[in-house]
């Protein structure tokens, strides 16, 4: 239930995203901007929120991840200051260093899967991937990573 403890406290995060996503192999261009996020805790490690800034874009987003007893898997669910909205979340957990998170959502009306990977780095890192598959799985497609540095640990 502790998986994401690692991820408490303040961090630099270096981001690079695919700039059109499915669209094709002719459309591979990727764009680097920074952000700035802080994790805090919640209900004694069986969650935890983080607040993301993203300085160069002028937007914010917010992460809710949730460990259900029950399953004992994560749901982790996402909101941009963009729509207001949370969408839908990606289930899964951690073997070893590495958590493995898939779910189902829509692109530009398009239904797709979507897998976050985070790797555990050690102390002061961490790495944060996102794909999409808009053919059920068979295929997918890396966006976004994100290269996370520790500024400052939980509570300080």
């Amino acid at each position: 239930m502790n998986d994401f403890d690692f991820l408490h406290g303040s961090w630099n995060v270096a981001n690079r995203r695919l700039t059109t996503p499915l669209g094709g192999a002719d459309t591979g261009s990727w764009e680097e901007f920074p952000a700035r996020a802080v994790v805090r805790p919640l209900f004694g490690g069986a969650g935890n929120i983080d607040e993301i800034t993203f300085p160069t874009l002028g937007r914010q987003g917010v992460t809710l991840r949730l460990f259900d007893h029950e399953t004992r898997q994560w749901a982790i669910h996402w909101s941009d200051s963009r729509t207001g909205r949370l969408d839908p979340p990606v289930v899964g957990g951690f073997t070893g260093d590495r958590g493995d998170f898939h779910g189902e959502d829509t692109y530009r009306g398009r239904p797709i899967g979507v897998h976050f990977t985070w790797y555990r780095l050690g102390p002061d890192t961490a790495r944060w991937e996102q794909e999409f598959s808009a053919d059920g799985g068979r295929t997918w497609e890396l966006n976004w990573v994100m290269d996370l540095t520790r500024t400052a640990p939980a509570g300080a």
